[in-house]
């Protein structure tokens, strides 16, 4: 087997020269980047399949993030703020992805060095190199990327880029129901009854839940934030009814409660008393193999022929990255968690929680195409330990990289709060604790 040189080094092409870094996804970490990258006064342009900027941040925006605001704040995009008259959060307060998106974001999309170089409504379906597929070897790193996009209208083009940073995160690509992980037999005869992670129980979707049996499905901390919205709401609405159904036989992951995130360890302390004070019910050891329609509900059957009837079904099972547009790359993914194959065994979550993550950066993520790099929550595979400040710390690594800076890519800082189980990944679905 050849080994990956991974000294950084500036590419040879003059044409590479004089063509931007790609980064996919306009989230924190993909921000971020863009911040890094004005630092290092390297050209880039960001492409945001959503309307705006945060898009999958505003989705759970009702819901409040594990970490302070002092760990949520990337220091390149802070030096980029303090320049404007941007008011710094209160390091010590946890805000709602709504905040994050208002408070932070928005006001570092808007910045001159990274507003004009942002593309909305254009989502990249494929990257490749320009004239060739992931066969073919010669000069393939003195080729530029070639991102296929898709605009607002439909169409789509090529563009060209130097380097490619994918940010795109994991949530528009939710784990399947099924135990089994692949979508459960039926689910398309009662898809109208399944919602996805993470609702506003208490605002926008409060009449579709009020008075109701739900069942909240999974054993993370996205599940737990439902669990502990619907309960709220069946004080307030008259005959809602609440289930958690989990595969495993405990849901120790939740409840753990040993933890310096106050938020995250609140959360699985309150579960518990939810659960302690029957306010919940618990279904374990649930492997669900197939869903059919009862009435107005839906009856899920599991693999040992059990079955649970519910009225509403929330899908908290977790996230996976979408691999499809990467195709025609040449990249090393771990067999099992689907992170880049060196991050893996790092973030293995049935051994490490999100502040026993070992410091990383461009090393762990590069992969045999060289210039391209995964990062943020995407990185993490199907693992849900990812915290932001991680993400941040692995595009400030891998912009050193791309410039050639090989003293500053090594060298990867990173504090984080130590914690106690959280293999339930942030307060968000998705990862942004």
């Amino acid at each position: 087997m050849t080994l990956l040189d991974l000294t950084p080094r500036v590419q040879a092409s003059s044409r590479l020269d004089t063509l931007p870094v790609a980064i996919v996804g306009a989230g924190p970490v993909g921000l971020a980047a863009a911040a890094q990258l004005v630092k290092r006064g390297i050209a880039f342009m960001i492409y945001e399949k959503g309307s705006v900027v945060g898009d999958a941040v505003r989705a759970w925006g009702h819901t409040r993030l594990f970490s302070r605001w002092e760990f949520l704040i990337d220091d390149a995009a802070r030096e980029l703020l303090a320049d404007t008259d941007w008011e710094e959060p209160s390091a010590t307060v946890a805000p709602t992805g709504t905040a994050l998106v208002d408070e932070y974001l928005e006001p570092l999309a808007a910045h001159p060095a990274i507003a004009p170089h942002i593309r909305l409504d254009t989502r990249v379906a494929a990257v490749s190199r320009e004239g060739m597929d992931r066969t073919r070897t010669t000069g393939r790193n003195q080729v530029p990327f070639a991102l296929r996009v898709t605009l607002a209208d439909g169409s789509s083009q090529d563009v060209a880029a130097r380097a490619v940073i994918d940010a795109s995160g994991t949530w528009s690509t939710p784990s399947p129901l099924g135990s089994s992980g692949i979508a459960p037999l039926g689910l398309d005869a009662v898809a109208d009854r399944v919602v996805s992670a993470l609702p506003d129980v208490l605002g926008r979707d409060r009449e579709r839940f009020a008075g109701r049996h739900v069942t909240v499905v999974g054993a993370g901390h996205s599940a737990a934030n439902t669990l502990i919205s619907l309960a709220t709401l069946a004080k307030l609405a008259p005959g809602t009814r609440v289930t958690w159904l989990i595969r495993n036989p405990s849901a120790k992951r939740v409840t753990t409660s040993d933890d310096e995130l106050p938020e995250r360890g609140a959360l699985g302390s309150r579960v518990e008393r939810l659960v302690a004070s029957e306010r919940v019910d618990v279904v374990d050891r649930f492997e669900i193999a197939a869903l059919a329609p009862a009435g107005d509900g839906v009856v899920l059957r599991a693999a040992d022929g059990r079955t649970h009837e519910t009225d509403i079904v929330v899908a908290s099972t977790g996230f996976r990255p979408d691999l499809d547009m990467l195709r025609e790359l040449r990249i090393e993914l771990d067999d099992i968690v689907e992170a880049p194959r060196r991050l893996a065994p790092m973030i293995d979550p049935n051994v490490h929680s999100c502040g026993t993550v070992e410091p990383h950066g461009y090393r762990e993520l590069t992969h045999p195409e060289a210039g391209f790099f995964i990062v943020g929550m995407k990185s993490y595979g199907r693992a849900p330990t990812f915290l932001l400040r991680t993400g941040y710390e692995q595009v400030r690594s891998v912009v050193a990289w791309i410039a050639g800076d090989a003293e500053a890519a090594s060298r990867v800082e990173l504090v984080l709060p130590a914690t106690g189980a959280c293999g339930g990944g942030s307060s968000a679905a998705g990862g942004c604790c």
